[in-house]
Order: structure tokens, then sequence, then C-alpha cells
């Protein structure tokens, strides 16, 4: 079992940035994958970008460039760092986990098992 909590959210101009953190607890070791995820009201979720134990990060076209995911292992924690944030950037933010296999070098926005409460990222115009 993993555990996720996401904290960070909030209200932001457009232009301005804000740091999303995912602390995540239980069985955490060995390969695999964590993922940032997106639901605006009436949409669909969508990736935002992944990074496996390895650190090889993938992002969503709509993200690269302005998005940053990192990881610090010895606080078991993931982060998304956004910035020149756009009024389409509001939404509930997720965290996510699962395992990764062995073929992969990067993360799929695929099989998700694990996932976060969720935070709230506002970006006003």
């Amino acid at each position: 079992q993993v555990q996720l909590v996401e904290s960070g959210g909030g209200s932001v101009q457009a232009g301005g940035s804000l740091r999303l953190s995912c602390a995540a607890s239980g069985d955490t070791y060995s390969n695999y994958c964590m993922g940032w995820f997106r639901q605006a009201p009436g949409k669909e979720r969508e990736g935002v970008g992944t990074i496996p134990n390895t650190g090889n990060t993938t992002y969503a076209d709509s993200v690269k460039g302005r998005f940053t995911i990192s990881q610090d292992n010895a606080k078991n924690t993931l982060y998304l760092q956004m910035n020149s944030l756009k009024p389409e950037d509001t939404a509930m933010y997720y965290c996510a986990f699962r395992r990764r296999g062995w073929w992969e070098s990067t993360c799929s926005y695929m099989g998700y098992a694990y996932w976060g409460q969720g935070t709230q990222v506002t970006v006003s115009s």
C-alpha cells in the first residue's frame, strides 16, 4: 500500500508560480513511476508529467517549458514546480504512484494504482 498526500495548491494570477508537493509513504521502495495529473471541471483527467525512480521525466505538451517535476528521495516527496501559469492550468491536481516495469525507461500515464486526494490550483487572468 502507498499513501499520497498533496499540498501547495492555491490561487495565483496568470504568470505566477506555484509548487505542489506530494508526500508518499508506505511501500514506495524499488522501481516505480510517479505522475502528476489534473482535472478541470467538466473535463477528463489528463496527465501533466511523470517521473520514474530513475529520473527520466516526461511532460504533456501543454506544460513543457513551464512545469518541472522533481523528487526528493530522502523525504519521499514529489514536486511539481509550475511557472508562467495560465488560466487554463486551473484544475484539481493529483499525484499518483504505480510500480514500474523493468522495461520502462520512462513512465506512461496508464495504470496508476494509488492516488492522492488532490490539491486545487486556480489561475486568474
